[in-house]
Formats: C-alpha cells, structure tokens, sequence
C-alpha cells in the first residue's frame, strides 16, 4: 500500500511539474519565431512588393511587405502562422498580386528579427497599425480583405471585429489557442493557465463582413472540426470548405484558386 502511495504522489509530483513547465515556457512553444530580418532585396519575392514601415501604439517598430493593388479595389492583409515569417510566407502573395490585388504581408513582434515580444496583445497593436497604416494611404477598411491563417485567425477575428472590413479568409482557423492545445496535450488545464488565448470562438459572432473558413481534414495540428465549428457559429454570408486529405501545412495550392473564386463574388464597390 505504501509503495502505491509514494507511486501516486510521484505520478502527481511529476505531473505539477511539467504543468508548471508548461506555464513558464507557453509563449515560446506558442510563437516559434525567426530572430533575423532578411531585407526585401535579398529575397526572391514578387518584385511588386516594397518594404513599408509601421509604428504601433505601444511603441513598437514594425516592417511589412506590401504591393498596391493595380486592376482591382480590394487589398488583402496576410497574417501568417506561428512558424512563419516573412520570407517563408512571400509566395502565398504571388496569385493574388497577379490577379491585380494589392497584398499586405503582415509580420509581428519579434519575428523576422523585429523588435518586442509577441503577445496577444501584442499581434492585435500590430495588426491594428498595419490596417492603419493603409487607411492613411487611402485604402478604406471596406477595401480590405483580412486573411489568416492558423495563428493568424485569431488575429484576422479579432481585426474584423474592430474594423468594417470587405471580408475574411480563414484557413485552418481554431475555436481557442486553449481548444487547440487539449488536443495534443489533453490531461492539462489549458483553460486556467493559457496567457494568450485568441478565442475565435467566443469572437466570430462580432464579425459581419463575408466568410470564408477553410480546413482541412488530415490536419494534425488543429482539427477540421474547429472550423466547422466556427462556421456554425458564423453570420452569414459565410461559406465553409474541408479540403480532403490535405493537412495544416498543404493547403495553400488549393486554398488560392478557392479563394480567389469566392473573393470575385463580392466585389468592392470603387
């Protein structure tokens, strides 16, 4: 019975402390960054685009892609994953470009080399100077396509909350940061002692621009059924997509031609 007890309390010692690991270190599991900047001229990106500089409110400098929008009125702003970054992220940009979409490639706080520490709080001062950064160049929010991805969407959700954008695109998008991480690690109280939560979930009802949610059905990281999830709680006009055998990295090659479809649906207004 005692050799079963101190078992028990080993199993629980163990146990209090990987939770706390798990608390301490959340943030860097949370944002896996690049810690370099590769200048614009060094990269092999669309030749469209130019480096642009941004301030947020709490101070932080921040540096951004972006190419103008030549035949059409919208211009989508990228919020990328938690491992990407500028560079990794460029491409996505190239078929939107050259349907005559501007593109703003947004990067966040302390990746790619830029300064601060990213937060929650944080991306969304981030994001926010971005959108205003193209409304001072005249590009009306209406005129604005938010488009995230994993990570992303939760940054997407919460701007569009805010902002009377033209739309949204989510690929791969979760209910909460807290819903996501049950999946790989589901013994632990995420819900209690998540910092950085992005919950879409409670959020989408606040969103009112068109929809597009996509997932993906082999995805490892945030299950599809998170997607499906969010387009249930949605305002239309929403438009859901599972994309069959495709996981949370390979999907960018079917999303595009998708996206690009949806968005000649609604067109901008000049």
């Amino acid at each position: 019975m005692k050799v079963l007890q101190v078992s028990i309390l080993i199993s629980i010692a163990v146990y209090l402390l990987f939770l706390a690991l798990s608390f301490v270190v959340q943030r860097s599991l949370l944002y896996y960054r690049t810690h370099t900047y590769i200048p614009l001229a060094r990269v092999h990106a669309n030749s469209a685009f130019s480096e642009i500089q941004v301030r947020t409110q709490d101070g932080i400098d921040l540096k951004a892609w972006y190419a103008p929008a030549t035949t059409k009125h919208f211009t989508i702003v990228f919020f990328h994953g938690n491992a990407d970054s500028l560079v990794t992220a460029a491409p996505i940009a190239d078929a939107y470009i050259h349907a005559g979409y501007g593109f703003l490639l947004a990067e966040y706080r302390g990746y790619s080399g830029l300064l601060g520490e990213p937060t929650e709080t944080g991306l969304y001062n981030d994001a926010r100077a971005y959108l205003r950064s193209l409304m001072t160049r005249g590009i009306e929010s209406r005129h604005v396509i938010l488009f995230g991805q994993s990570l992303g969407s939760g940054v997407a959700v919460q701007m569009a909350s805010e902002f009377q954008v033209g739309g949204v695109m989510l690929l791969t998008p979760f209910l909460s940061i807290p819903r996501a991480a049950l999946k790989h690690l589901p013994f632990f109280p995420w819900g209690a002692i998540m910092l950085d939560r992005f919950d879409n979930e409670k959020k989408i009802a606040k969103v009112h621009a068109p929809l597009l949610i996509v997932s993906c059905s082999t995805d490892n990281v945030v299950p599809a059924w998170h997607g499906e999830k969010l387009f249930s709680l949605a305002n239309e006009p929403k438009e859901f997509h599972d994309l069959q055998g495709r996981g949370h990295n390979d999907a960018l090659d079917e999303f595009v031609p998708l996206s690009l479809e949806w968005i000649s649906r609604y067109p901008a207004e000049a």
